[in-house]
């Protein structure tokens, strides 16, 4: 990377500070210049747009927007969420059951390139698959762009005094500027009260505002306007030649002053003094297997549009701000008595000079928590590869929810940084896949249970990919189900564990279904599958990815048995047949082995590896988000686990910075995890898409994977919380990997599992004060620098603890 030499940032702050050293830039992003709104997309889906990147990020779980800040035209790049490509489709292979018994044999006998040919011919989904990554003409579909709203005010004279920022608290994206003597004002807001995208528009002048609006997309669409209104409409290809999703989009301007007039398919604004502008949109989908189809969604959309413009600017602003701060104020992260003085673009290349710019870790703290809230709120799809917002017809690897580590890691901060209620939507998705998973299980496998593997949409694809060597990965719905158990542990909501328990117990099924016997060992396996993506040297030389027993598939069912045991314990449920053979077998499993050179095997035997940094580190699984390994209980497979780190290395691409950030923390190593995080905040205008040596953040704080890819900036807070708490074991430990470079600091609103939530701060690296507050009450047992406090809570009670109480 160029070095930018020390004096271009000292003559930007000397700069910046005379402008702007009044305003309160806290919790904002903020900017000194637009996205260029005229700049066209890349057609290459694969390939991330610079200027995109520039836009800010708004959402309400269902409407998505990148508002771009333009001076003489405005673009603001739309997103519904439930609108993708494809259709429902059955991929299950009747023919690869019957295979799998010779799979095995051959595995087990260590004929490794006879079972990878015959894995790769049989063990593959019927049909297309995800199209290789890029599925959008394809069943499987692709999560596309809605379109643009733009706002063409025609002219191209300079302009003054220009400043726009995303406020993290509001969720309000401004932009001001001057212009031939008037100063104008844009805010932009997606409401999830009123489930509508807001934009206002007003001058310091009267009749200063005259404009075009107009309604596009790149394919597959009708605009057309009315005499209050643009309509834009379409119908999705379903990946067989024929129709697939419809949606309808309205856009609704209401002036101060001045008129409106039809010009074709746009609408002119002329002279007025104010407008706000009200778009909403639908589709025909809903989360419903198996038709996923809601014939009513047009006169629910025109109930929404009407009920929205009904209100004015100033309602629609309060119920949106009270709603969306409700959440943004729960917690917060404040480093060194930091001050957010600078735009977010030289706040981030100043941090690659002195490695702490203190204000920037807070800032991205509280970013990862606001695309999360605008990304999954009640009742919308949960947060794709992209969270919400994609430019793009053909979105990298489909914007899909890839199940071998993206979603879950999108959802790994939910809890923990006190979005609770985002966590749902995930759930609602797993929720709905055990039907199309256990109809996989049965042809698939001839198998009990349901199944998912790699990759899922939102038509409920279960079956495994195109390519066993990433598409084979059993354990996705293991994983899958370690979420639904960690919303009980952190909510202790057992109306709501008593819904999820039959999932736990289908995907728990499966497996004892599953699994064999080694014959070496009498130990239990999985197989066959890979090490999600990763390869090995077999000893007959073959390079594969299919083994009996990979470290992490016996993890995840580790853990699933372990949580389903414990579920049915709390709900008392009386299944003692199966109960006991769930039991035997956790206990039978084959457990995580350390190798010869000391680190943790990935695989059940020793075997050379021709990546030894590759990105995934599924064998890992059980120290982090797995807590099969600690450094108490196993300390020799923690440290089997470091080893493993060690070689593994550092770099990887944006969504492996965030899991070794945690899996440091979880070795109570920060300033290892504090180095890994600035090396995933550091600048980069990389956007080609790549497997290894990428990572860091593009100029608005996405997380470059590259491409654009969100689960990197959701991964890295939850990797952040896990330095500052952990309540993984059976007590709550705080400030377990406080990097040195954190001297004094504060958080607020942090949650442990057993509903307790954390504030604290420190000084001189050291505890000053912590308050508990317990939401359901209960035995609570805190730790701080091996030293425990044992608390005897009451359920809405404050507990203060200083550093003294830990003896």
């Amino acid at each position: 990377m160029k070095k930018i030499p020390l004096f271009f940032f000292v003559l930007i702050t000397c700069a910046t500070t005379k402008v702007w050293s009044q305003v309160n830039h806290n919790d904002k992003i903020w900017f000194t210049s637009p996205a260029n709104a005229n700049t066209k997309d890349n057609p290459n889906g694969w390939k991330s747009d610079p200027e995109w990147l520039k836009a800010l990020p708004i959402g309400n779980g269902f409407l998505g927007a990148m508002v771009f800040g333009d001076v003489n035209q405005e673009r603001i790049q739309l997103n519904e969420k439930s609108l993708w490509s494809g259709s429902v489709d059955d991929n299950d292979n009747p023919d690869a059951a019957k295979y799998i018994p010779e799979i095995r044999n051959l595995l087990f006998e260590g004929k490794y390139k006879e079972a990878a040919e015959l894995t790769n011919k049989t063990q593959v989904c019927k049909g297309k698959g995800s199209g290789q990554g890029s599925g959008a003409n394809v069943p499987f579909g692709c999560y596309q762009t809605l379109g643009d709203l733009r706002i063409d005010f025609g002219k191209k004279s300079g302009f003054k005094n220009y400043y726009r920022e995303l406020d993290l608290i509001t969720g309000i994206a401004l932009t001001e500027y001057e212009q031939d003597g008037v100063k104008y004002k844009r805010e932009v807001f997606s409401s999830f009260p009123d489930r509508a995208l807001v934009i206002r528009l007003t001058a310091d002048q009267p009749n200063a505002l005259s404009f075009s609006l107009s309604l596009n997309r790149p394919e597959r669409f009708t605009t057309r306007a009315e005499k209050d209104r643009l309509v834009m409409s379409g119908t999705l290809n379903n990946g067989k030649g024929g129709d697939g999703m419809n949606y309808k989009t309205y856009a609704v301007p209401q002036l101060t002053g001045g008129t409106i007039k039809i010009n074709g398919n746009t609408l002119q604004i002329v002279k007025a003094t104010s407008v706000t502008i009200i778009l909403t949109a639908a589709t025909n989908y809903r989360l419903h297997y198996p038709d996923y189809t809601n014939p009513n969604f047009e006169s629910e959309l025109n109930v929404i549009i009407k009920n929205a413009t009904a209100k004015n600017y100033r309602l629609l602003r309060q119920r949106h701000v009270s709603d969306f701060s409700s959440f943004m104020k729960r917690s917060g992260l404040q480093i060194n008595n930091s001050s957010n003085n600078l735009p977010t673009n030289e706040l981030m290349a100043k941090n690659v000079q002195n490695h702490n710019e203190s204000a920037l870790y807070g800032l991205y703290y509280q970013y990862g928590r606001y695309l999360l809230l605008s990304s999954s709120r009640k009742g919308s799809l949960p947060a794709n590869l992209q969270g919400i917002w994609a430019n793009q017809i053909q979105t990298p690897w489909n914007g899909d929810y890839h199940t071998n580590i993206n979603v879950q890691m999108n959802y790994w901060p939910a809890e923990v940084t006190n979005l609770s209620e985002c966590q749902e939507q995930f759930v609602d998705l797993v929720s709905s896949l055990l039907a199309p998973g256990k109809r996989t299980a049965k042809v698939q496998y001839q198998m009990d249970g349901w199944v998912l593997h790699t990759i899922t949409n939102i038509w409920g694809y279960t079956s495994p990919g195109e390519h066993p060597s990433w598409g084979m990965h059993v354990g996705g719905g293991g994983w899958m189900c370690e979420h639904l158990w960690e919303h009980y542990a952190f909510t202790q909501d057992k109306n709501y564990l008593a819904k999820v328990f039959p999932i736990l117990k289908e995907a728990s099924k499966f497996y004892l279904s599953w699994l064999v016997k080694d014959p070496k060992t009498g130990k239990l396996v999985s197989g066959p599958s890979p090490s999600p993506e990763n390869s090995f040297l077999a000893p007959d030389g073959a390079k594969v990815q299919i083994s009996m027993g990979p470290t992490h598939d016996q993890e995840v069912m580790y853990e699933l048995f372990g949580n389903t045991l414990k579920a049915a314990s709390i709900l008392k449920i009386n299944e003692a047949t199966f109960l006991k053979k769930l039991a035997d077998a956790r206990q039978n499993l084959t457990p995580p082995k350390i190798g010869s050179d000391g680190r943790l095997m990935e695989w059940r035997e020793e075997f050379k590896e021709p990546e030894l940094q590759h990105r995934h580190l599924a064998h890992l699984y059980a120290l982090y988000p797995g807590n099969q390994i600690t450094k108490d209980k196993t300390p020799e497979l923690a440290e089997a686990a470091k080893k493993s780190l060690e070689v593994r290395g550092d770099g990887g691409v944006g969504w492996t910075y965030a899991w070794k950030i945690a899996l440091w923390a979880r070795l109570n190593d920060g300033d290892r995890a504090f180095k890994i995080l600035n090396a995933q905040l550091r600048p980069t205008s990389d956007t080609d898409t790549k497997y290894d040596q990428g990572g860091g953040s593009y100029y608005n704080l996405f997380d470059a994977c590259p491409p654009f890819q969100i689960d990197g900036n959701f991964g890295v807070i939850a990797g952040m919380a896990e330095m500052l708490m952990q309540s993984h074991e059976d007590f709550i430990s705080l400030l377990p990997a406080l990097p040195t470079a954190w001297k004094e600091g504060s958080v607020k609103g942090l949650v442990a599992r057993g509903g307790f939530v954390i504030d604290m701060n420190w000084k001189n690296l050291q505890l000053q004060s912590a308050t508990l507050v317990a939401k359901k009450g209960g035995l609570c047992t805190i730790s701080y620098q091996g030293k425990k406090v044992i608390l005897h809570t009451k359920a809405g009670q404050h507990y203060q603890i200083g550093a003294a109480d830990f003896k």
